[in-house]
C-alpha cells in the first residue's frame, strides 16, 4: 500500500480543539479525514470547515509572530528601516490576531448546537452494528451495483476493494441509509451513495462513548476546580 502524501500545511492547534475532540469523540485529524471522505453530516461538515479556517488563521498569527521576534532578536541594524518593518509586522499580526478571532467565533458558533445536541441526545439510540458501519463506510468511499450478465447475481463492489452482497446494500437502502442512481443501468453500474441519514448514521456510531464530554476525576486532596470561562 502506497504511503499517504505528507500534508502541505500542518494543521495549527487550536484552543477549541479539546472542546471538538470532546463533543465528537474524534481527535481533529480523523474529523478532517472524514469531511474530505464525505462520511459527515452537514452539521459535523460545517464544524470543520469553520475550524480548517481557524487553522489557517492561527497559523497565519504563529508566522508573524515569529517574523516579529526575528525582527527584535538582535540579528537586523536598527535603523529606518527596522522601524518601518517592525511597524509593518505588528501591523500585520494585529490583522492576523483578529482573522483568529473572528474564526474562533465562527467555529463556536458550529460547534454550540452540536453541543447542544449531544447533551440532550439518549447514548445508543440508532446504533448501527459493526458490519452496518464497515459497509456504510466502504460505500463513503464509493461504490456501485453491479448485476452479472449471465448469472444474474447483484453485488456491491467499492473503491476500497471490499465487496458488499446484495441483501446487505438492500437492508441499508430500506433504512434510508445508502441509495444508488437508477438513471444508470444495472449491468454498467449504479452509483451508490450515502444519504444524510446514513452520513448522520455512521458518524454517530463511530464515536467513542467515554470521550464525551467526560471529566477526568479529581486528584486525592484536590479542591474542586470551576468551570473554565467560554469564549
Amino acid at each position: 500500500m502506497p504511503a499517504e502524501p505528507a500534508p502541505a500545511v500542518r494543521r495549527a492547534v487550536s484552543p477549541l480543539d479539546h472542546r471538538i475532540e470532546a463533543v465528537t469523540g474524534h481527535d481533529v485529524d480523523t474529523l478532517w479525514t472524514y469531511r474530505d471522505r464525505g462520511v459527515l453530516d452537514e452539521a459535523h461538515a460545517r464544524l470543520v470547515d469553520q475550524h480548517r479556517e481557524l487553522a489557517q488563521a492561527q497559523t497565519g498569527l504563529v508566522f508573524h509572530r515569529k517574523v516579529l521576534h526575528r525582527l527584535t532578536s538582535g540579528e537586523i541594524p536598527i535603523d529606518a528601516a527596522f522601524f518601518e518593518r517592525v511597524d509593518r509586522t505588528v501591523g500585520q499580526l494585529e490583522n492576523a490576531a483578529e482573522a483568529r478571532d473572528a474564526a474562533a467565533d465562527r467555529v463556536l458558533a458550529a460547534l454550540e448546537p452540536i453541543e447542544a445536541t449531544t447533551e440532550a441526545s439518549t447514548p445508543g439510540d440508532g446504533a448501527l452494528s459493526t458490519d452496518d458501519q464497515a459497509a456504510l463506510l466502504a460505500i463513503a468511499g464509493g461504490a456501485k451495483l453491479y448485476e452479472h450478465l449471465l448469472t444474474g447475481r447483484r453485488s456491491v463492489p467499492t473503491a476500497s476493494g471490499t465487496r458488499i452482497s446484495h441483501a446487505k446494500m438492500q437492508k441499508l437502502e430500506k433504512a434510508g441509509l445508502v441509495v444508488r442512481d437508477t438513471s444508470h443501468p444495472v449491468h454498467a453500474g449504479q452509483p451508490v451513495t450515502l444519504t444524510d441519514a446514513g452520513r448522520a448514521a455512521l458518524f454517530a456510531s463511530r464515536r467513542t462513548p467515554t470521550t464525551q464530554m467526560s471529566k477526568p476525576p479529581a486528584r486525592p486532596g484536590a479542591r474542586p476546580s470551576t468551570p473554565a470561562q467560554r469564549r
